[in-house]
C-alpha cells in the first residue's frame, strides 16, 4: 500500500499590488514549511508570468484554492516587518472604505524604493560642511560668485554643516556654486547616519496669545484620547504657532506628530521654521523627493527616530512608531483628495488614523470646509477660534470695483492700476491673483471666429505668447499657432481673456522701473525656482507679483499692502456645487496675504457681477456667515455633507462605450437598491473628452453612510462580471470632491 503524500498545512496571505480586490495564497518557499515570519514583512512571489513585491498580511490553516494549485513564496526580504499590526489595519480599512484592490493600497503605501524589493537601513545622507582652508577663506575672492558666497556664510552660520534641504532653503539651486567651493577645498561632504536638525544657538520661543493658549491647551487636554479639532483662526491668526507649541510639548514625551500641507511649494518654509523653532529631529516627505531621500525619511519615521514628519498628501500613509498627533493644515485645501488610483481623502484619512491610534487631529484653516463646519455642528469635531490675527495686525480692507462700463488694459481696471502704483511708490509690495496661466486662455479668428481648440479635449488651447505656442493646459497638447485660418484663410487673430503672461506685460509697460514676477506652473517648473522666487520676494528685490493660487496660501509677507484680484467671477457660476465655496475661499486665503506686518492692508476685487449673493455676504458678514448660509442651503437641495455620494466614473474612446457600462451598471444596481440608494445618470462628465477618451459617470448617493458601501460592495461585485467593463476603464470614487 502505497503512503500518501505529505499535505501542506501552512498558507501564506500575501496583498499583491494587482487590480483585483482580494489577496492571494501561496505556500512557503521550498524547503521552509516550519517557517513563520512575521505579519507586514515583503515577500517576492510568483504572479503570472514574473515575480512581484507583496506584503504577507496573514498566516492561515488552509485555503480555497487546492493545495496542488499553489504557487511557493519566491523569498522573504525583511527579518522584521515594515508595517505593524496597527498600521496594516489602517490600509485594509483604507481599501474597505474606498472599495479598492487591498494589494495596491498596502504596497502603495511604501516608498517607491521599498516597493522595489530595496533593503531597509540606516542609510546615509550626505552633509556639507567647512574645511579647514573654509574656515579661513578670504570672501573677497568670491566678489564675483554671489551665490558661493552666501553659502560660504551659511555653513559658516551653521557650524556644524548643513544638509541639502536646508542648503536649498538658505540658496536655491545650490548644487553648482557648491562644487566650485568643493574645488576651492573649502567644503567638504561627509555621511551623516541621520537627517537631523542641526540648528544651533538660542531656540526662538514666541508668546501666545490668550487665543492661541487657550486652543493649545485644550487639544493638549485630550491626552492619549481621540479628539478632532477643527482651529478655525483667520489668516493670520498664527495657527502654526499653535502646531509649533503642541509638538513642542508633545515631543517632551516621546511622541510623533505628522503634519500634512497642500502644496510642495509651500514645504522649505514651513520646514525652516519648524527646524528653527524645535530642537528634534524634523524629516520631509513629498514628491519632489529623490527615490533615496524619500525611503530614509520614511524608515525615520517608522522607526520612531524623527520626531516630526511634514510632507504633502500622500504622506498620510507613512508609519509612525509612537503617535502622538496628526495636524491637517489648510484642511479645505482640494489637493488633499487624490483624483486617479486610490482616490483618496488625506484629510479624511488623518482623522481616521487618529481614530484608531487614539491620539488627538488638528485641521486648521481660515476658511473651513463645509464638511468640517458641519462635523462641528453635529459634535463630532470640537472648533477653537482664532479671532484676531498675531502680533495685533489688522484685518485688511475689502473693496469692490464694478467693471461694468469700464475699460480695462488687460483686465487692470483704473483703480486697480492706481492702487499698485501707490504701492510700489511707497516701497511697498503687491500681489495681482488671476487663477489662469498663459497669455490668454482662448485664440480666435477676428473674420469668422474660428477659435483654436485642442484636438484631444473639449477644452480650447491656451496661447503662451512668449513661446509662441498654443498649449491644452489639461492634455499637455502643444502647435504652433496658424498663420492663417484654418476656417476663413484669414491672418488676423485675436487673443481673447486674460492670463498672469498678459498681465505682467500690461504693467511692465505701464510701470517700467517696477520688479514684476510672475508666480505660476510655467514659471516655477524648474528644480529651485518657486524657492528662488520666494527668496527675493522676502528680500523686497520684487514690488509687485503676479500669481496663481500658488500664491494664495500660507506665505507670509511682512510687506504687502495691496492684493488685487483680477477676476472674481470664475468661480461665482461653476457648474459644480461646490464652486461657490471654494471661490470664497480662495478669495479670503489670497486677501489675507496683505497687511500681515505693520502696515495696515488693501485688498480690490475686480467684478462684473458687485450684487452677488456670495460677494455681499463675504463682504458684509464674513467667512462664518456665507458658510452658515451655504450650509443652509446644501441641506435643503439635499446635498453633502448632508447625504453621502460616491460616483461610477468611466472613459473610453468612445463616448458610446462608456454610456452602455454605465447603463447596465445602472441597471445592475437598480436590482440591489436598498433604503435610501439612489442612482442618478449616467451623464457625460463636465469635460466629456480629455486626451483622447470620452468620460461619463453615474452617480450614487445615500442618505446614510452604512447602506452606501454595502450596496457598493455588492454592486462592485457585479459590475466586474459586466460584458462591457472590459471595454472602458472605470473607478469608484468615494466622497467625491470635484465632478471632473
Amino acid at each position: 500500500m502505497s503512503k500518501k503524500p505529505a499535505v501542506e498545512t501552512g498558507v501564506w496571505r500575501v496583498a499583491v499590488p494587482s487590480p483585483l480586490r482580494k489577496t492571494f495564497d501561496y505556500l512557503p518557499p521550498e524547503g521552509a514549511a516550519e517557517l513563520k515570519p512575521p505579519i507586514g514583512v515583503r515577500l517576492r512571489v510568483p504572479f503570472g508570468r514574473g515575480t512581484r513585491i507583496g506584503m504577507l498580511v496573514e498566516l492561515a490553516s488552509g485555503s480555497d484554492v487546492p493545495f496542488a494549485r499553489l504557487k511557493r513564496v519566491a523569498d522573504v526580504l525583511d527579518e522584521e516587518p515594515i508595517a505593524g499590526n496597527s498600521f496594516l489595519e489602517f490600509l485594509h480599512w483604507v481599501a474597505d472604505y474606498y472599495h479598492h484592490p487591498v494589494g495596491e493600497v498596502v504596497l502603495g503605501a511604501l516608498p517607491t524604493a521599498a516597493r522595489r524589493g530595496r533593503t531597509l537601513g540606516d542609510e546615509g545622507v550626505s552633509r556639507w560642511r567647512l574645511t579647514p582652508a573654509g574656515l579661513e577663506a578670504d570672501e573677497a575672492a568670491l566678489a564675483r560668485a554671489p551665490r558661493q558666497l552666501a553659502l560660504l556664510h551659511a555653513l559658516r552660520s551653521a557650524g556644524a554643516g548643513l544638509f541639502p534641504d536646508q542648503l536649498a532653503a538658505c540658496v536655491s539651486r545650490w548644487q553648482e556654486p557648491m562644487r566650485g567651493l568643493v574645488r576651492h577645498n573649502w567644503v567638504e561632504r561627509v555621511c551623516e547616519p541621520e537627517p537631523w536638525n542641526l540648528e544651533t544657538g538660542p531656540q526662538p520661543h514666541r508668546e501666545l496669545n490668550p487665543s492661541q493658549r487657550a486652543a493649545a491647551e485644550e487639544i493638549i487636554a485630550a491626552g492619549g484620547r481621540f479628539g478632532a479639532f477643527l482651529l478655525h483662526g483667520i489668516t493670520g491668526s498664527g495657527k502654526t504657532e499653535v502646531y509649533l507649541e503642541l509638538i513642542e510639548r508633545l515631543a517632551s514625551d516621546g511622541k510623533q506628530a505628522l503634519v500634512l500641507i497642500p502644496e510642495i511649494g509651500l514645504t522649505p518654509q514651513i520646514v525652516a521654521r519648524f527646524r528653527e523653532r524645535l530642537r528634534i529631529p524634523v524629516v520631509v516627505l513629498h514628491s519632489g523627493l529623490s527615490e533615496s531621500a524619500r525611503l530614509r525619511a520614511w524608515s525615520a519615521a517608522r522607526s520612531g527616530r524623527a520626531s516630526v514628519v511634514i510632507g504633502t498628501r500622500s504622506a498620510v500613509f507613512t508609519p509612525l512608531l509612537h503617535p502622538g498627533l496628526f495636524i491637517v493644515d489648510e484642511e479645505q485645501d482640494t489637493s488633499y483628495k487624490q483624483q486617479e488610483g486610490l482616490r483618496y481623502s488625506a484629510r479624511d484619512l488623518a482623522v481616521m488614523r487618529a481614530r484608531m491610534s487614539g491620539t488627538p487631529v488638528v485641521l486648521g484653516s481660515a476658511t473651513p470646509s463645509l464638511e468640517s463646519l458641519h462635523n462641528v455642528k453635529s459634535g463630532r469635531y470640537s472648533q477653537l477660534l482664532l479671532p484676531h490675527r498675531a502680533q495685533e495686525a489688522a484685518q485688511p480692507s475689502l473693496e469692490i470695483v464694478d467693471l461694468r462700463g469700464r475699460s480695462l488694459r488687460s483686465g487692470l481696471s483704473e483703480p486697480l492700476m492706481e492702487a499698485v502704483e501707490g504701492c510700489v511708490s511707497s516701497g511697498e509690495q503687491a500681489i495681482l491673483f488671476i487663477n489662469r496661466r498663459g497669455f490668454a486662455p482662448s485664440y480666435l479668428c477676428r473674420e469668422c471666429g474660428w477659435v483654436a481648440e485642442c484636438d484631444r479635449c473639449d477644452a480650447n488651447m491656451v496661447l503662451h505668447r512668449q513661446a509662441r505656442l498654443l498649449l491644452c493646459h489639461h492634455c499637455g497638447s502643444r502647435r504652433a499657432p496658424p498663420e492663417q485660418c484654418p476656417s476663413c484663410s484669414a491672418r488676423e487673430f485675436r487673443p481673447l481673456g486674460i492670463g498672469t503672461q498678459q498681465v505682467v506685460e500690461a504693467l511692465s509697460d505701464h510701470l517700467p522701473g517696477a520688479r514684476i514676477c510672475r508666480i505660476d506652473r510655467d514659471s516655477t517648473r524648474r528644480k529651485g525656482a518657486f524657492e528662488s522666487l520666494l527668496d527675493d520676494m522676502h528680500s523686497g528685490e520684487i514690488d509687485i507679483v503676479v500669481g496663481t493660487q500658488m500664491v494664495a496660501k500660507g506665505h507670509h509677507f511682512p510687506n504687502v499692502t495691496l492684493v488685487g484680484v483680477l477676476d472674481a467671477d470664475g468661480g461665482l457660476f461653476g457648474v459644480d456645487f461646490r464652486a461657490g465655496e471654494r471661490m470664497a475661499q480662495l478669495l479670503l486665503q489670497v486677501a489675507g496675504r496683505a497687511g500681515r506686518g505693520d502696515r495696515p492692508g488693501r485688498v480690490v476685487i475686480q467684478t462684473h457681477h458687485p450684487s452677488h449673493p456670495l460677494l455681499r455676504a463675504l463682504i458684509a458678514s464674513g467667512y462664518s456667515a456665507f458658510a452658515g448660509d451655504a450650509l443652509e442651503e446644501r441641506a435643503e437641495a439635499g446635498l453633502p455633507p448632508f447625504i453621502h455620494m460616491a460616483l461610477l466614473r468611466a472613459e473610453a474612446p468612445r463616448l458610446d462605450e462608456c454610456e452602455r457600462f454605465l447603463e447596465a451598471a445602472r441597471r445592475a444596481g437598480t436590482e440591489h437598491l436598498g433604503y435610501g440608494i439612489s442612482l442618478l445618470g449616467p451623464v457625460t462628465a463636465p469635460m466629456a473628452r480629455r486626451a483622447g477618451r470620452h468620460r461619463a459617470q453615474l452617480f450614487v448617493e445615500s442618505a446614510k453612510r452604512a447602506p452606501l458601501h454595502r450596496f457598493l460592495s455588492q454592486w462592485i461585485s457585479v459590475l466586474e462580471r459586466l460584458p462591457s467593463a472590459r471595454r472602458v476603464r472605470w473607478s469608484i470614487d468615494v466622497d467625491p470632491q470635484e465632478i471632473l
